[in-house]
């Protein structure tokens, strides 16, 4: 079955645009088991991981960048 989504992305906001990430985000993450990461992805979180353990790079949680993203496109 062929379905394509057609959204009017040159007139949706930022905004809008981040909300359809986020609900395909949530569609897509629903079941991880029909997701394996790639190789590569493994190398690079332990590499984020020890440049945080060193202080070189610090983090935020997700829902807190969320709320900045949506408050600075307010």
């Amino acid at each position: 079955m062929n379905m394509e989504a057609v959204l009017p992305l040159s007139q949706m906001t930022i905004a809008e645009k981040l909300r359809a990430m986020e609900s395909l985000w949530a569609d897509l993450s629903r079941d991880e088991t029909q997701f394996e990461s790639p190789a590569w992805h493994a190398d690079v979180l332990h590499d984020r991981e020890a440049r945080i353990k060193s202080g070189k790079e610090t983090y935020m949680d997700w829902e807190t960048a969320k709320k900045q993203l949506r408050d600075k496109l307010k």
